[in-house]
């Protein structure tokens, strides 16, 4: 079982910066690959980006491709997603999630995620 809690999210000027932060409970957080969704209002939970278990493996969808980059620190059970050069259309509702993995394999449906957080709201403005 795996807990995921999730900070800073907040509101912005479009081009500015955010980071959000998402703590795992648990001791086991290096056998998940962790993903970054969003759903903005009226819309479908899309994929954002994904990291292996390792940290080795990254993906990205590619509407935040070279904006967004996801980490992890596995020693503070802390998944990160650096958000930069928001855009208007990057508003909604950031939700952190895990998904137990023997490899470096990084899932982007939601259908493949077994933990979520309770999401944290990043608001974009022009």
């Amino acid at each position: 079982q795996v807990q995921l809690v999730e900070f800073g999210g907040g509101l912005v000027q479009a081009g500015g910066s955010l980071r959000l932060s998402c703590a795992a409970s648990g001791r086991t957080f290096d056998n998940y690959a962790m993903g970054w969704f969003r759903q903005a209002l009226g819309k479908e939970r899309g994929f954002v980006a994904a990291i292996s278990r390792s940290g080795g493996v990254t993906r990205y969808a590619d509407s935040v491709k070279g904006r967004f980059t996801i980490s992890r620190d596995n020693a503070k059970n802390t998944v990160y997603l650096q958000l930069n050069s928001l855009k208007p259309e990057d508003t909604a509702v950031y939700y952190c999630s895990a998904t137990r993995s023997n490899t470096d394999y990084t899932p982007t449906g939601p259908h493949e995620y077994d933990y979520w957080g309770q999401g944290t709201q990043v608001t974009v403005s022009a």
